[in-house]
């Protein structure tokens, strides 16, 4: 079993108010999803390990977020726990490389993100770029902090 920070409740605590603050700022100018992709992988080693308490803030965190970019309440909480319950263990019978399942899962959720952006409003380039940005972004962060 590897231990990572993502195991410390107290630094996924520090985390979501870290989230929720550059999320909030950023608002203004920049679709702001950075950090989710790392919040879903908090989400899903909660989910593994049966942190409830550490879900519940994880959970607040998303629902926050969720609401500050005009998504539709529970939308990204839901698509969370889709992709934990049907595509991670599709994905991890696949592929059994150990080491790139964590990022593949954070291209998986941003491509779901991207979908329920397509549901609620309708797609441009801006779009497709901040996605991008976002998602290189959140994949850097996590290799370099998690």
């Amino acid at each position: 079993m590897k231990i990572n920070n993502l195991d410390n409740p107290f630094y996924i605590f520090l985390f979501c108010i870290f989230s929720l603050i550059i999320n909030a700022i950023s608002s203004i100018y920049f679709f702001p999803i950075l950090l989710t992709g790392i919040l879903f992988v908090a989400f899903y080693v909660c989910m593994e390990r049966n942190y409830t308490y550490t879900l519940f803030f994880l959970s607040l965190t998303i629902l926050i977020i969720e609401i500050n970019n005009g998504f539709k309440p529970f939308s990204i909480l839901l698509l969370c726990f889709f992709i934990y319950a049907f595509i991670i263990p599709y994905i991890t019978r696949v592929l059994s490389v150990d080491g790139i399942n964590l990022y593949i899962y954070i291209l998986v959720f941003y491509c779901g993100i991207y979908i329920l952006w397509i549901l609620n409003n309708e797609s441009s380039m801006q779009l497709n770029l901040t996605l991008l940005i976002n998602l290189i972004l959140d994949l850097i962060i996590f290799g370099v902090f998690i």
